[in-house]
């Protein structure tokens, strides 16, 4: 028997005793799952009353970064100066791509769960962080024509089995509907880690490391707004760098959206 997928029609058709019989057996089968195994939060393993959720204390101690916030680095402030508005930092030196947005500051509970994905094999945490990234980045998503992760050197991948950028891509490109372009970027020198390093070291340590490998992807960014997506915003060093690769190939601007930076005092 050839299998013929529903068109639009027969789903509209379909009663609605029909979607809610659908709709009560997934939610059957989603209090089975949990019976089975119980949903933990994310970040401490406490019994919670949904997957892919925090418990209060949890929740508690994550620092989100809300509005008001620098309309070009997305660092908070603690005045709400107008839309538009921006840092001193992003007037006195301003950074190659146009919006930077993260969803928390890089410390407690949002570096716990950067480390749980990044180095203890916790891949399941993409679906979920890149769920906060899309609301976080809902301004950016808006205007993407394509999501670029920012891509690890093929040793470092090679060793580490996988990219925490890409799964954070592939989450926010599935929730968004927006093309997702995994090998758009290379990073074509092997660079030590950037932890420990100053400002100035991290620059020169990623300058030039970046690239739009063949002809292929360089037609897939030219004449597109990118939307860079990245784990961590330390000093923005790496993904100035990979911005700039991305502008030299003809894309039109370069947005970037991260889980977790580093806010001033931090550093």
């Amino acid at each position: 028997m050839q299998f013929v997928p529903d068109s639009d029609e027969t789903v509209l058709a379909r009663p609605a005793s029909f979607v809610r019989l659908v709709a009560g057996a997934k939610k059957l089968l989603r209090g089975v799952a949990d019976l089975a195994l119980p949903p933990q939060c994310l970040a401490c393993d406490k019994p919670v009353a949904a997957s892919g959720s925090l418990c209060p204390t949890c929740w508690s101690r994550l620092r989100l970064i809300e509005k008001p916030y620098c309309a070009r680095l997305g660092t908070p402030s603690t005045f709400d100066l107008g839309a538009g508005a921006l840092s001193a930092e992003a007037i006195a030196d301003p950074p190659p791509f146009d919006r930077c947005r993260a969803v928390a500051a890089h410390d407690d509970i949002a570096r716990q769960l950067i480390h749980g994905l990044k180095y203890r094999d916790r891949l399941d945490l993409s679906r979920w962080m890149g769920r906060w990234m899309l609301r976080a980045g809902d301004d950016l998503l808006t205007d993407a024509g394509i999501i670029v992760p920012v891509p690890l050197h093929r040793r470092r991948l090679w060793s580490r089995r996988y990219n925490q950028s890409v799964l954070l891509a592939k989450a926010v490109a599935t929730a968004s509907g927006r093309p997702l372009a995994p090998a758009a970027l290379v990073r074509i020198r092997h660079t030590v880690q950037q932890v420990g390093l100053s400002a100035d070291q991290r620059d020169r340590n990623v300058r030039g490391a970046f690239q739009v490998p063949v002809v292929a992807e360089k037609i897939a960014v030219a004449g597109r707004r990118a939307l860079l997506v990245d784990d961590v915003y330390t000093t923005g060093a790496t993904v100035k760098a990979a911005t700039r690769a991305l502008l030299r190939v003809g894309a039109t601007a370069v947005d970037v959206l991260v889980f977790a930076r580093v806010v001033r005092g931090q550093l």
